[in-house]
């Protein structure tokens, strides 16, 4: 077919797809807010024209066409591929979409996982708490002197209020230190379920103890009042949120050794995914408790009755948002949840 012809036969095709480029592709907001009154192609057949694009842009070129044509075919060719294959933006309305329904629905689907993280956790913290009220120097045993005394001089009854829980640093610098904290052991819970989930176990197992032992030996010398006072506000997302780092750990290590009807490779790709979702949750969790954490904690002024109470209104809104958020609508991050 001689180039004239060629040119003719697709010229209006070539007209429709630059101005939908030029009128629906160029901003979004506009698009939307134009689209009862476009009148041009239509949106669901760009993948169609931009196929036939590229077959016309290669016939161009076997049959020697001028550049005059194959240039033109070439940039209207990358602009709808630019467009097509482009990243898409992630809006804010998304981004909490997913923490208020999708986060808590994955949650939910690993509930098993979550349930062996929470034991994992929960059973040596509470042990431990005991048993050094019964026994108190079993706190020695698992801090040394040095440790125990820096723990009683932080939550010293006899300190002023401004102190409360705090060294020296200001609210800025302990923000930054506790997400540095906080998000670290979250990582580590759960990247160490690689380890064919021992490692996320033995984690758990061994913050569960720590924490434990703090709060056991810090009551056991009659300095427990200002320690709860401290923890109640933060303890809710915090605490929670390594369970569900811990949880994800175990799901991964899981994927590894029991990949079901998937390759083994497969099914860790999957499972890592998956857990990679859940610790965007974890992460939003944990910055959220190093705030509270930082500018609200340490403020010793406030009464033990408020501090108590939001607390306690935390860690009842971090639960009805895990166990209802997100049952009624789909997110398509975690669709295959089920």
């Amino acid at each position: 077919m001689r180039q004239e012809h060629f040119v003719a036969r697709h010229e209006a095709e070539w007209r429709e797809l630059e101005r939908w480029l030029e009128m629906r592709a160029s901003s979004a907001r506009n698009a939307r807010s134009h689209r009862r009154d476009w009148t041009g192609l239509r949106d669901d057949k760009i993948p169609e024209r931009h196929r036939r694009l590229c077959q016309q842009l290669a016939l161009a070129r076997r049959r020697g066409y001028s550049a005059v044509v194959t240039d033109r075919l070439q940039q209207l060719m990358q602009r709808g591929h630019s467009v097509l294959y482009r990243t898409k933006p992630v809006h804010w309305r998304r981004s909490v979409e997913y923490l208020l329904a999708g986060f808590p629905r994955l949650v939910r689907a690993e509930w098993r996982c979550m349930l062996a993280a929470a034991l994992l956790f929960w059973l040596p913290l509470i042990s431990i708490f005991v048993a050094i009220q019964i026994r108190p120097e079993l706190a020695a045993g698992l801090f040394d002197a040095q440790s125990l005394v820096r723990f009683e001089q932080m939550y010293d009854p006899a300190r002023p209020d401004s102190a409360l829980g705090r060294t020296n640093e200001d609210d800025l610098q302990m923000f930054a230190h506790y997400i540095g904290n906080n998000v670290g052991i979250g990582f580590q819970t759960f990247a160490s379920g690689l380890v064919a989930g021992l490692g996320t176990v033995l984690v758990l197992i061994f913050n569960g103890v720590m924490i434990g032992g703090v709060a056991g030996h810090l009551q056991a010398v009659g300095h427990g009042e200002p320690f709860w006072r401290f923890v109640a506000g933060h303890s809710a997302p915090e605490l929670t949120a390594i369970v569900i780092s811990g949880g994800a750990g175990l799901r991964l290590g899981l994927s590894l050794i029991a990949p079901g009807q998937r390759r083994r490779i497969d099914s860790l790709i999957h499972g890592g995914r998956r857990g990679a979702l859940i610790c965007i949750g974890v992460f939003a969790m944990l910055v959220f408790a190093a705030f509270v954490e930082a500018f609200w904690s340490s403020i010793g002024s406030v009464p033990s009755s408020i501090k108590y109470g939001v607390g306690l209104a935390l860690w009842v809104l971090v639960g009805l948002w895990l166990l209802r958020g997100g049952r009624n609508a789909v997110h398509r991050d975690d669709e295959d949840a089920a």
